[in-house]
């Protein structure tokens, strides 16, 4: 199609033709599209990457706006998945993008076929099911990336990457790595991206700047029961302070860690 041709005439300059069509073969799947897998999906598909699942079970929110790629005043409210897949399809409308609108855990692990994808992207906040996902998808023929926390974080130049078991001065990462042993590890290596750097909150006040979020309830694509009349964001535990430029590193950087392990094949 010449409209893509032309969307990657800079990139194809750089990798040439033959690994630009490499590229757009990949399938690569990214749970968690908020502040740091939303840029990882964008940096993909503006990089030529074609085929891409987006898993997600959230809503916008009006907090998400400062950090997440779809997120804007006239978003809020949507699913997380379908706003970006539109956004996607803006960038690239040749691209092939599918949406889950479904909680990544244990009990529906086996639901998302891991094995059938080149890459997988690990963006999720919840600790139980990052840890399941990590011991899942290392398990698979795909190449795994992680990202550790990205939050309470301001210096751009303390992110850095690592293999799973060499991070340093990541909380996020210790406690991983802590609840990982008492089961079973992760069957192969895999890079994570992360920061030493751990401020801490100065401000106060609820997801919404109320007791409770008044953002929209759900918009349930998937017809899911357990989404129904559901939001999340005053559910979270603990809610931390965090920059768009922090959160676009990481997502970018995992993106780049696909692109460049592409890049370094044949």
């Amino acid at each position: 199609m010449a409209t893509e041709k032309g969307i990657f005439q800079r990139t194809e300059l750089l990798f040439g033709t033959e690994k630009m069509n490499e590229i757009a073969e990949k399938r690569v799947i990214i749970f968690g599209i908020g502040g740091v897998g939303s840029w990882c999906a964008e940096s993909l598909v503006r990089t030529g990457i074609r085929h891409l699942t987006l898993v997600d079970s959230d809503l916008i929110c009006i907090t998400n706006i400062n950090r997440q790629s779809q997120a804007t005043t006239l978003t809020v409210g949507e699913v997380k998945t379908e706003a970006l897949k539109k956004r996607l399809l803006e960038i690239n409308p040749s691209a092939d993008i599918q949406t889950l609108q479904r909680i990544y855990e244990p009990a529906t692990s086996c639901t998302f076929g891991l094995d059938s994808y080149d890459y997988i992207i690990d963006a999720i906040d919840s600790l139980s099911n990052k840890i399941d996902l990590i011991r899942k998808a290392t398990r698979t023929r795909a190449v795994f990336f992680s990202s550790m926390g990205a939050s309470l974080k301001l210096d751009p130049t303390k992110i850095r990457v690592a293999e799973f078991w060499k991070v340093k001065g990541c909380p996020l990462g210790h406690i991983v790595r802590k609840k990982i042993r008492k089961g079973d590890l992760p069957a192969k290596e895999f890079l994570c991206v992360y920061s030493e750097e751990l401020l801490e909150n100065k401000g106060s006040g609820a997801s919404c700047g109320t007791e409770k979020c008044l953002c929209p309830k759900s918009k349930n694509a998937a017809g899911d029961p357990d989404l129904a009349d559901h939001e999340w964001c005053s559910q979270k535990a603990v809610i931390n302070g965090t920059v768009a430029h922090i959160t676009a590193i990481y997502g970018f950087t995992l993106a780049g860690l696909v692109i460049q392990d592409i890049y370094k094949q044949g």
